[in-house]
């Protein structure tokens, strides 16, 4: 196939606006650790509504594409690429993993440049870094294969890597979105119990028990706090997870672990918005920490979680609740912002 001269794609022009889907222009070769990938399905992230809505403040790399996880097909590959080739399946990731970083690719809209980082999936093709791919069997669920990239790897990696949840441990997931649902499935594979999944919408807490959690709060209609301290009792929680990013949420998990409890942070607070908290515990053996995607490695990860997915031992077409056109993606976007969409919604190509 010859490269392609141009794509859809949906760019942010502007923050706290709808994103425009306009006609791009590709650059006419791939550089060193370049691949291009027909993208076939992307999931939207928490991430991107974040970045639309300004949470870690201005953004300097307007007019530019989003997109962090998705399937697709690799094309072409630029000089020095070795870990993928022409026709391999592939998942797309914003972890970094094996092979060359290359440069992020300039597209052109309206004459001028749009930028794209070293991973963009909202668009018909992106031309990605090596080390933003990884190869999977050519027979795969090319829908399910786009979780991969991220809602599978933070939620799994969450608690292998930062939580670190032990059988038998207490949790609480606040926040079930596509990031904390698989979280919840996680921590059931390791046989924490309870396992409480704290939302505001019915839905999500649906899907969260289908996951495996043994207990849901809802916390519009709940005080959540007097809920999950009546099923934790006296001792207090082993480890809280928050995907939500709100620090009264966040001050709230420190307050109900215990001595030796753990609070793991996925959900990052909008810029200015601190957390206060009283740090003495700190010293006696809590531990109050953040989580970067989960601290995967996808080259390693993703072949694991993928074995379980296909051995039948975790659910993954459960969570894709919705799917959009690249036309409809504002509307995705607001179904999540809204809670009404309850699992992940993928856009199709």
């Amino acid at each position: 196939m010859t490269m392609p001269r141009t794509m859809k794609a949906a760019i942010l022009i502007e923050q706290r606006k709808p994103l425009v889907i306009e006609e791009i222009e590709l650059p006419e070769t791939l550089g060193v650790g370049q691949v291009l990938v027909k993208v076939h399905y992307s999931g939207i992230c928490g991430s991107q509504i974040g970045e639309i809505d300004g949470a870690k403040g201005e953004d300097k790399f307007l007019p530019h594409l989003l997109g962090h996880e998705a399937s697709g097909t690799v094309i072409e590959t630029g000089p020095g690429v070795k870990h993928v080739k022409a026709g391999d399946t592939v998942v797309m990731h914003w972890r970094k993993s094996q092979g060359i970083e290359g440069a992020p690719p300039v597209y052109r809209w309206r004459g001028s440049q749009v930028n794209a980082g070293w991973i963009a999936t909202f668009n018909e093709y992106a031309i990605v870094a090596e080390n933003r791919l990884t190869t999977i069997p050519s027979g795969s669920d090319i829908e399910v294969a786009a979780l991969f990239g991220c809602a599978v790897t933070t939620g799994f990696g969450v608690v292998e890597n930062n939580a670190k949840i032990r059988i038998g441990e207490s949790v609480v997931v606040f926040g079930a979105g596509g990031v904390g649902l698989n979280i919840v499935q996680a921590v059931a594979l390791v046989s924490a119990y309870p396992i409480i999944a704290v939302d505001l919408h019915d839905g999500r807490l649906e899907l969260a028990r289908q996951m495996g959690a043994t207990h849901l709060i809802n916390a519009s209609t709940q005080d959540a706090e007097q809920a999950i301290r009546s099923l934790i009792g006296a001792r207090g929680l082993d480890c809280f997870i928050d995907n939500t990013g709100n620090p009264t949420i966040i001050e709230l998990g420190y307050g109900l672990t215990h001595a030796q409890g753990r609070v793991t942070l996925v959900g990052v607070p909008k810029k200015g918005n601190n957390i206060s908290i009283h740090s003495l515990a700190l010293h006696f053996g809590k531990q109050l920490s953040g989580s970067q995607g989960g601290e995967t490695v996808p080259h390693l990860d993703i072949p694991r979680y993928m074995q379980l997915f296909q051995a039948g031992r975790i659910k993954l077409k459960e969570l894709i609740t919705e799917q959009f056109e690249l036309n409809d993606i504002n509307t995705a976007i607001e179904r999540m912002r809204s809670g009404a969409a309850s699992g992940r919604c993928l856009i199709r190509f």
